[in-house]
């Protein structure tokens, strides 16, 4: 089924514009027109979002199990911080055993993410905030252990590429989410001998932006974070309900970040 009201509102300015050459330029514009807004509706229809929000369920523990598979073996640690995201997601029993085999596969030795990258942007689209945002969950958990090593990294890197985006947004992402990590929710700072300048230069970091920034420019960038972690923002990118709860923590430190520059700044 597909729509033709663009076709016939643009073939009928054409005709009266430029007559029958007109008419054929008009119809080909409403045709592109007709069929991006049917793609629109099909995107929005409670079905496709429910088949998006299962592919990044499964993307996203794929990829995880090929991240902390990727200097060689899966510590005692990763398995301890993959236990603590069922834990903190409240998956149920059936989400948990799903979780776990998606794990397993892409940490099996040799896995290609190609193939699970290729199914992921064809169920989502070109849409660079939801690439965006699957790559915020993977580094997020890469880094829940504190440590980050080159092999991580370069399977990061790895999955940027393949998705389209660029490196140095890979590493600029990284650099965010471990200060912000420092400023973890109940607005605790994590490194208590840390100085205050130290404290400051964190916040900074938790919203990617330099000391130099303008007042406007840190409440711009402010807004935009939250409104990027906002969850009716996640969901319609198809983001599974289960995972905006670690969209929520990161929320809280972003907040406590900001505060902190607001207090050294006396902004209001």
């Amino acid at each position: 089924m597909t729509t033709i009201t663009g076709k016939i509102i643009a073939g009928f300015i054409g005709y009266l514009a430029l007559g029958p050459v007109g008419l054929l330029f008009g119809i080909a514009i409403g045709h592109a027109f007709d069929r991006g807004l049917w793609q629109a509706l099909q995107a929005a229809s409670p079905d496709n979002l429910a088949q998006m929000q299962k592919q990044f369920f499964a993307t996203t523990f794929t990829l995880l199990g090929y991240v902390a598979k990727a200097d060689g073996r899966v510590s005692e640690a990763e398995i301890a911080q993959a236990e603590a995201l069922f834990r903190q997601l409240r998956l149920g029993p059936q989400q948990r055993q799903d979780a776990i085999a998606r794990f397993k596969k892409g940490a099996e030795a040799g896995f290609d993410p190609a193939e699970t990258i290729r199914a992921f942007t064809e169920r989502v689209g070109i849409r660079r905030q939801a690439h965006g945002t699957l790559l915020m969950f993977l580094a997020s958990m890469a880094l829940a252990d504190g440590t980050l090593d080159g092999e991580e990294r370069d399977a990061l890197h790895t999955i940027s590429r393949l998705l389209g985006v660029p490196v140095r947004e890979v590493d600029r992402l990284l650099a965010m989410l471990a200060a912000q990590s420092r400023f973890h929710t109940g607005g605790g700072y994590q490194s208590p001998q840390a100085s205050p300048a130290n404290r400051l230069d964190d916040a900074y970091a938790a919203l990617g932006i330099s000391e130099a920034a303008t007042d406007a420019e840190v409440k711009r960038t402010y807004r935009r974070l939250m409104s990027e972690n906002h969850p009716d923002k996640l969901m319609a990118k198809g983001v599974p309900d289960e995972m905006l709860r670690v969209a929520t923590e990161r929320s809280q430190e972003i907040s406590t970040a900001y505060e902190v520059i607001k207090e050294s700044r006396g902004m209001r």
